[in-house]
């Protein structure tokens, strides 16, 4: 059996993140994301999980792996994704975040519209309370938590100046509790080693961080692995018998029109 090499973005925000597009609908990512031919993509809101469904069922009739998550904000106001592999881990997951997330009501016009919408591009919800808070929980508990439900654990943009570890603890512990790290779209992995050295345990992850449907893809990874599914994600993330994440593939993805 042969290593099998797919191109992810696992990270990309929706129009329910206050800070996403209103032009980031489910049916747009899947479409954009089939143009450039990538194999999987993750949709990680923040703080929350519920475009996740309509977007994985999308996915699959167009022949894209969607992987559920969500970008969270930790109480040291540190960016994290979980990855969770089926619906009732999101459900659990998010019942977890309801009750963490604090009632601080949106403000549309200086954070944005939080918004649901369907296949149809028609808004069938909106999250009432500020997406972008800190939960009351800290990065052990939330570690904990994730996989107590059977999710994976990846802190997000490490390196990056703000909302990462390095811009709120300071530094990168080096007994952080993680399944992978990832690390910024604007630095090689070989060049942050170069600093963080003792993090050579991990595998790396690097993604779009997408906002807006022109950004998705411009930066992805690609994971080597067996078949395309969420165990062999999962076994990629811990490097498990010869499966590992490139960061810096040498193609560029492009448009193909027609």
């Amino acid at each position: 059996m042969e290593l099998k090499s797919y191109r992810a973005d696992l990270h990309i925000h929706s129009v329910l993140s206050p800070c996403g597009d209103i032009y980031m609908s489910p049916s747009a990512i899947i479409e954009q994301a089939k143009k450039l031919h990538l194999d999987v993509i993750a949709i990680t809101d923040h703080n929350t999980t519920r475009q996740v469904k309509i977007t994985r069922e999308i996915g699959k009739e167009n022949g894209i792996f969607v992987i559920g998550g969500v970008e969270i904000t930790t109480q040291e106001e540190a960016h994290a994704i979980a990855y969770f592999e089926n619906d009732e881990q999101l459900d659990l997951f998010q019942e977890f975040l309801d009750e963490h997330l604090p009632h601080i009501p949106n403000d549309e016009e200086r954070f944005g519209y939080q918004l649901i919408v369907d296949k149809d591009e028609e808004i069938i919800g909106e999250e009432e309370y500020l997406l972008l808070s800190a939960l009351d929980a800290d990065l052990d508990t939330l570690y904990d938590k994730v996989h107590e439900i059977g999710g994976l654990f990846v802190p997000a943009h490490v390196n990056k100046p703000a909302s990462s570890l390095m811009s709120q603890l300071g530094f990168i512990p080096p007994d952080i509790k993680a399944d992978a790290l990832e690390i910024s779209k604007h630095v090689k992995k070989e060049d942050f080693l170069k600093k963080f050295a003792y993090l050579k345990k991990f595998m790396f992850t690097k993604s779009s961080d997408a906002h807006y449907l022109h950004i998705i893809g411009e930066v992805h990874c690609i994971l080597n692995m067996y078949d395309l599914s969420f165990d062999e994600f999962r076994k990629t993330l811990r490097a498990e018998n010869g499966r590992f994440i490139n960061t810096e593939p040498n193609e560029k993805l492009q448009l193909l029109f027609g």
